[in-house]
């Protein structure tokens, strides 16, 4: 087990009773954790409601732009990445109301 944070911004963190920083301790498993396990495992522990608004099918939905450790991870291998040590994952929404 290792302590991760993930952070929500940008109106993400409203789906999450308004918690912009979570620090967990993901349970062991015998793989690593990779961000498509991680994703589902925020879905069904951290998300609070409207989980259509954070997630499209096993990703997040399109307007999530989503960073590990500062950097986009379209560049570090989307849902196959797999999570180190210490790593932060920031989830940002760009989706905006009118």
């Amino acid at each position: 087990c290792s302590v991760r944070s993930f952070c929500f911004r940008g109106g993400a963190e409203l789906l999450f009773d308004g918690v912009k920083k979570h620090q967990v301790t993901l349970p062991s498993q015998p793989e690593p954790w990779d961000i498509r396990n991680l994703l589902k495992w925020i879905k069904t522990n951290l998300l609070k409601e409207r989980p259509e608004l954070f997630m499209q099918g096993e990703s997040v939905r399109p307007g999530i732009l989503v960073l590990i450790n500062d950097a986009d991870w379209e560049l570090m291998g989307e849902l196959d990445y797999k999570l180190q040590d210490q790593d932060n994952v920031l989830f940002i929404s760009t989706l905006h109301g009118g």
